[in-house]
């Protein structure tokens, strides 16, 4: 799973430990180990809390972009018209 190892490259980036993910999400460290290494696959709506939390894009952890920053966009499509 690609984005394993960008999970972890952007936590250490941050100095952050898995305990101060978790403490984050409100998730058990044992779980948030297991998405990082590969044993659990993670759900979709997990993976969008990590990249809120880590403050990253999804489309970076998921090897799509090379950008690591989140692009933030409006709720409603038509106030952009």
């Amino acid at each position: 799973m690609y984005y394993l190892p960008r999970l972890k490259e952007v936590r250490l980036m941050r100095n952050m430990k898995q305990k101060d993910v978790c403490a984050l999400l409100n998730m058990k460290q044992s779980q948030y180990s297991r998405y990082e290494s590969g044993e659990d696959e993670m759900k979709i709506g997990t993976l969008i809390e990590i990249c809120r939390a880590l403050d990253i894009s999804a489309d970076y952890v998921l090897g799509l972009s090379d950008l690591r920053i989140r692009i933030m966009y409006k709720e409603n499509i038509n106030d952009t018209l």
